[in-house]
């Protein structure tokens, strides 16, 4: 690398800091270039301060050498990093040392993969790796999801005899758990002799993320009995597998198991138990956390709006957001997402794009995916489907399958037809498998009286092998979670439970509730047979369990996994207004709170 020598450093270090005077002598001696390396604020005073190592001999210090490399890593911006491989190449005999910065380096780049284009240099030059190196390229591949060259590394650490380190153990489970192999990663676990609770937290951290949460909470009982105490990692993972299951009772447990051994301290641990009431359907809970926080830091501020904005709170999400303003608290794109929740499931546009413009024009906060998403239904549900179709084609990023699902979805709310169609066809350039797609256009076809179109788009699914996701549905009685599949008959209590909903679905009816046998359709089903189909959706059957099985009185709390069908959102209505019951429903995308015959999204989702 060619470096022209200045005659003089110039920029933000003055002369008195490259020299200092000897009073006694009276003479100039340069002192050491690497007192000022931590002083430097961009790339070009580091650059200064090597061209002066050049004019003074340094360059070929490892030791100096390394100091700037460091530095370039830690702030591993394209044109750091690129200087840093500059330098690194220019070092006439390379070292592990120097590489296992680099390659931390490239680890939290967005392109860390390069990381091993300089392994594969290194290897061939018989420098031997460490117990460093590993775990900085295991991070490598789970940023990436490059699971082969995961799975190289792995057969390499084998190689060298370090398969059995603490440290490279939660690496090596992490790298699989982002590439998305779960099993791999529960085998490496289960190989370790001892786990500590830094390898219990990396597997069950996977676990969360991917979705599992009852494999999370089996392991925190496994951490429980060998009398291994937990982190507050551990205990922002149970948290999290609570608020993934809906579990309130189980949640109410590990909330006073965080009390008692005092993880209240931490604010990250409050937030996620703020998260955790919300999605557990009890607002009351989240805000008495929120309200009991000595200290809230911008995540406990946003995790308490969106808690507002998913239980249809829109005027209180937007009420905290001015506190928050008055406490000097800054907002994030979280906070602004929580804020464009409520306003969507609310139906404030005007308030939605005052809060999307300031985001952009106030805060400078760059919209993401689900900004953009938010914005998109809050005009789709609206009924400004032309506005919607005109605001995603404006994008200034491509649109994704999650934009293009939401119109769809505002298609089917508002029949029309020949919008859904022309959407259909963009989700289908992107993916064709998907089998929701498939079935909302149909039910917004067979609503429309659109038979031909709704054979077609089934002969599709049959043709392409796409089956329909089944709805599941679960429901928390005496703090055991029951779970239900749509229309499952497969035990003799599924039997029994069908026809408590047959009972309970002629008592709805006597007080004016109505099937909407439209969005039953499927080909070759008969008239007599579509109001079956609906009477045992998973929502039905989770309701009926909870009415037969709990206290009158008592709130019924459901989970399901898919949005909640309009026939099932009637049917809860008048379950809560005969039985004065209090049901919680949380679909896909938001809570459901019905009382005395009415809903909390007032009918607006």
């Amino acid at each position: 690398m060619a470096i022209q020598t200045p005659l003089l450093i110039v920029g933000p270090f003055s002369c008195q800091e490259i020299t200092k005077k000897n009073s006694r002598k009276d003479t100039f001696t340069p002192i050491d270039p690497l007192a000022l390396v931590p002083k430097c604020k961009s790339l070009r005073d580091l650059k200064q301060i090597q061209a002066f190592s050049i004019k003074t001999q340094m360059q070929n210090d490892i030791f100096f050498m390394s100091k700037l490399i460091n530095f370039c890593t830690k702030n591993p911006t394209p044109a750091f990093m690129y200087h840093a491989h500059l330098l690194f190449d220019k070092i006439p005999q390379s070292d592990i040392v120097l590489f296992n910065f680099l390659a931390r380096g490239y680890a939290r780049s967005d392109t860390p993969l390069n990381a091993f284009v300089l392994f594969l240099k290194i290897l061939t030059l018989d420098v031997v790796p460490d117990f460093y190196t590993f775990p900085s390229l295991l991070k490598a591949c789970a940023g990436a999801e490059a699971l082969e060259e995961g799975k190289q590394l792995h057969c390499l650490l084998i190689k060298y005899g370090l398969n059995s380190d603490m440290y490279v153990f939660p690496a090596l489970m992490n790298m699989y758990i982002e590439c998305k192999d779960n099993g791999s990663a529960r085998r490496v676990f289960d190989r370790i002799a001892d786990p500590c609770v830094v390898t219990y937290n990396a597997i069950i951290m996977g676990y969360v993320r991917s979705s599992e949460p009852n494999e999370a909470l089996l392991l925190f009982r496994e951490l429980q009995v060998k009398k291994i105490k937990p982190s507050d990692v551990t205990i922002l993972g149970v948290v999290s597998s609570c608020a993934l299951l809906g579990s309130l009772g189980f949640g109410k447990w590990v909330h006073e198991y965080v009390k008692k051994n005092g993880f209240d301290q931490y604010v990250k641990v409050n937030t996620a138990l703020i998260d955790m009431y919300a999605k557990c359907g009890s607002l009351a809970d989240a805000i008495s956390v929120f309200e009991s926080m000595p200290y809230r830091d911008t995540q406990a501020w946003s995790a308490m709006i969106m808690a507002y904005a998913i239980h249809g709170r829109a005027r209180c999400a937007i009420t905290l957001f001015q506190e928050m303003q008055n406490t000097q608290v800054n907002p994030d794109g979280i906070t602004f997402l929580g804020l464009l929740y409520a306003c969507n499931h609310s139906g404030l546009i005007e308030e939605g794009f005052r809060f999307f413009n300031s985001m952009k024009e106030n805060y400078r906060i760059v919209p993401g995916v689900k900004h953009y998403g938010c914005m998109l239904d809050l005009l789709a549900r609206a009924g400004r489907l032309t506005d919607a179709f005109k605001f995603l084609t404006e994008l200034p990023i491509l649109p994704t399958l999650l934009l293009w699902r939401t119109l769809l979805a505002a298609c089917s709310i508002h029949g029309n037809v020949d919008l859904g169609k022309l959407v259909l066809e963009r989700i289908f350039e992107l993916d064709k498998s998907h089998s929701g797609d498939y079935v909302i256009f149909s039910n917004m076809c067979a609503r429309a009286g659109k038979w031909e179109e709704v054979n077609y788009i089934w002969k599709l699914m049959k043709e392409r092998g796409i089956k329909k996701i089944p709805g599941c549905s679960s429901v928390e009685v005496n703090n055991v979670l029951h779970e239900f599949f749509s229309g499952e008959v497969t035990r003799i209590e599924h039997r029994e439970l069908h026809q408590e909903v047959d009972k309970l679905i002629e008592k709805l009816k006597l007080v004016g509730y109505v099937p909407d046998t439209s969005i039953a359709f499927r080909p070759g089903l008969k008239d007599e047979d579509k109001e079956a189909t609906l009477r045992y959706h998973s929502e039905k059957l989770a309701i009926t369990f909870g009415l037969l099985n709990s206290p009158p009185g008592k709130t019924i709390r459901v989970v399901k996994n898919l949005r909640i069908c309009g026939d099932c959102h009637s049917a809860a209505k008048f379950i809560s207004l005969i039985f004065k019951r209090n049901i919680i429903i949380r679909d896909l995308h938001r809570f459901h709170h019905f009382e005395g015959g009415n809903c909390s999204c007032g009918d607006f989702w």
